[in-house]
């Protein structure tokens, strides 16, 4: 046994080298895999009980077949940090980390499969032990044979093959010595956080984790955003900032840490009765995300009031009172490509027509004593309702109708110039304000290209290999005609996973799926309590895990969740090889073009699931076309 072994403390069951692990009793074994998991199944004892003897069988045929083999070590049960997911075994070799997945079943499920080559995607995404090392995951089924069978990047095995298997994959990289001291440190894995666990991370005032990738892809947009803070404290000037991204691209983490994060604190300054003031402010359009957020917060023992407000209420408040000076230099706008054209801004507030909500928040921030810097972070193709199809060129009408527009300088990527060259003001074009790679989907990088190709109708032979690119780096998009086959495979997936969220999302406007068992209905919809919904726990019967209630693209956008099951409707749907929108809901106000917000709405129901999206395409004859469409597309069959 190692010092490493006070398994309730250090996050796993058992660790110890080949040899240990075979000579221990397995009783002891299994007593100390309970005393860690101490709400363990009377299943799971079973399976302990079962599987221990066997795999000390193979352990010890390995190290009777290879003298490299007693450098080894396993770890049962090891807690993936902050997230709660166990891997059944994990063998460290020089070079490579195996991880086995035991499973009962005769043949393994596309969800078993799928379990354990996440298992090994997020160990080499963020595990720095890992980063260098190749990761193997295998899948031992009952049913599997003594040679491994290779099942999409998974080796499939039976349980008196692994012997054989461990001693196949040679040590080859002895530079890489087994460190299992370094693999169990309680800092060496750091996920990428959800944006619900990155609010309550910034609300205690901690750092969030330090991931290569991530910081490498939003960064730059942070410190390039501090500096144009600075520079208007010191020339006392006023800034319009226009941070643009794909959905899962990080606008909104970038918005957190730039307001919670500490950046600006030292732009704090005083003001009347010497109270100092607050440098940022954190606004939203998104009122579901404002809800969810708040929730989350409130058991953390807060309201979140603070932390994150509502756009509606903080331009009411202000406009109400001519005079009121916000506290705050800074105001970042998250959603700002939900900004309200002035129509649907005086609907929404119920006044007169007037401003648009840009023009507004521009006049608020020209209130602010020396400087003001305003950040709008727009998310690209993702207008969805009545009132917000005017874009970037909203705010550029904005900066052009003010009194005193000279003295906002704007900012933004290249290609905001064009848009501004009519509004009589200068622009600072740089790459830095631009988010174009997705870092919500882990290590798969081009799934909003992907999405894109099929909403712009492609040719599916341009996209099938993006998609098998995206199911090689462990993002999957799966297709079936079986509402129950769905739901199954996401309750098998996250069986093991008591963090992990996943829940069915539709279209606002289809017609059909409620006779299919989606309910997408207006009046059960508006009832959906979107807080407890994302955040509760999976048992709870407000939770999405529960697999019935439905959120809509208007209690999606800008959130997350680690898959989804998109029910799609008939209100997008391909005929005679064009998209058409002939059976859709009609809205109450003129859209200027209803084809395209209707993609934009498919383009976000694809693009909030951070692991997987499952594609349940009715058995309704309209949209068989449309089935056969995604499949062709590269939409795996489950």
């Amino acid at each position: 046994m190692s010092d490493l072994e006070e398994s309730s403390k250090a996050g796993f069951g058992w660790d110890s080298d080949l040899a240990t692990f075979g000579s221990t009793p397995p009783a002891a074994i299994t007593a100390r895999l309970v005393d860690f998991v101490n709400d363990a199944s009377p299943q799971q004892l079973a399976a302990w009980r079962k599987d221990v003897p066997w795999l000390q069988r193979e352990f010890r045929s390995y190290l009777e077949a290879s003298a490299e083999a007693i450098k080894d070590w396993t770890v049962l049960e090891y807690e993936l940090p902050r997230e709660f997911r166990r891997p059944d075994v994990i063998v460290l070799k020089n070079g490579c980390v195996v991880v086995l997945e035991l499973k009962g079943y005769l043949h393994p499920t596309q969800a078993a499969l799928d379990q354990v080559a996440a298992y090994a995607r997020d160990l080499r995404a963020y595990h720095v032990y890992c980063r260098n090392r190749e990761i193997i995951p295998v899948l031992v089924t009952r049913g599997g044979g003594q040679t491994p069978e290779k099942r999409d990047d998974v080796l499939v095995i039976g349980p008196e093959g692994v012997g054989d298997l461990l001693r196949t994959l040679a040590n080859e990289d002895t530079s890489l010595q087994t460190d299992a001291e370094a693999f169990l440190a309680a800092d060496a894995y750091e996920p990428l956080p959800t944006i619900v666990a990155a609010a309550r991370t910034l609300f205690h005032k901690r750092s969030l984790p330090w991931i290569e990738r991530a910081r490498a892809d939003t960064e730059p947009a942070l410190q390039h955003i501090a500096k144009i803070a600075h520079e208007a404290a010191e020339t006392k000037t006023r800034h319009l900032v226009l941070l643009t991204g794909v959905p899962g691209a990080g606008k909104t983490l970038v918005g957190l840490q730039l307001v919670h994060s500490g950046w600006l604190d030292d732009l704090s300054v005083e003001r009347a009765k010497g109270k100092p003031t607050t440098p940022a402010v954190y606004l939203s359009g998104n009122g579901p995300l404002v809800e969810v957020l708040r929730h989350a917060l409130r058991t953390e023992g807060a309201t979140g009031a603070v932390f994150v407000q509502a756009i509606k209420n903080y331009i009411n408040s202000h406009m109400k009172r001519p005079s009121l000076v916000p506290p705050e230099h800074l105001i970042v706008f998250d959603e700002a490509q939900r900004a309200h054209d002035a129509e649907h801004h005086a609907s929404v507030h119920h006044t007169a027509a007037g401003n648009s909500e840009p023009e507004n928040l521009l006049e608020i921030g020209g209130r602010i004593p020396d400087w003001a810097v305003v950040v709008a972070l727009v998310g690209t193709g993702q207008a969805i309702h009545v009132g917000e199809e005017g874009g970037v060129p909203l705010w550029a009408a904005a900066v052009a109708g003010q009194r005193a527009k000279t003295q906002w300088q704007i900012h933004g990527p290249v290609g905001t110039g064009k848009v501004f060259e009519d509004a009589g003001v200068s622009v600072r074009e740089t790459d830095h304000l631009s988010l174009d790679t997705e870092i919500r989907y882990h290590l798969a990088p081009r799934l909003h290209e992907f999405v894109d190709g099929v909403l712009a109708g492609r040719n599916p032979s341009m996209l099938d290999p993006l998609a098998s690119g995206l199911f090689s780096d462990g993002y999957r998009f799966l297709i079936t005609r079986d509402l129950d086959q769905a739901r199954n495979y996401l309750l098998e997936r996250y069986e093991d996973a008591p963090n992990a969220r996943y829940g069915i999302l539709a279209s606002s406007k289809d017609k059909i799926l409620p006779g299919f068992g989606v309910d997408n209905t207006f009046q059960t919809t508006k009832r959906l309590r979107v807080g407890p919904w994302y955040n509760a726990d999976p048992a709870d019967p407000a939770s999405c895990c529960q697999l019935t209630m439905v959120a809509t693209e208007f209690s999606s956008q800008g959130l997350e969740l680690d898959a989804t099951l998109l029910a799609w409707g008939s209100d997008l749907r391909v005929n005679d090889n064009a998209w058409t929108m002939d059976m859709s809901r009609g809205t109450r106000k003129p859209v200027k073009d209803p084809l395209q917000m209707r993609k934009n709405v498919y383009r976000v129901l694809l693009t909030r699931g951070r692991d997987a999206t499952v594609v349940y395409v009715p058995p309704h004859g309209a949209l068989d076309r449309t089935y056969a469409w995604l499949e062709k597309c590269g939409f795996r069959t489950l």
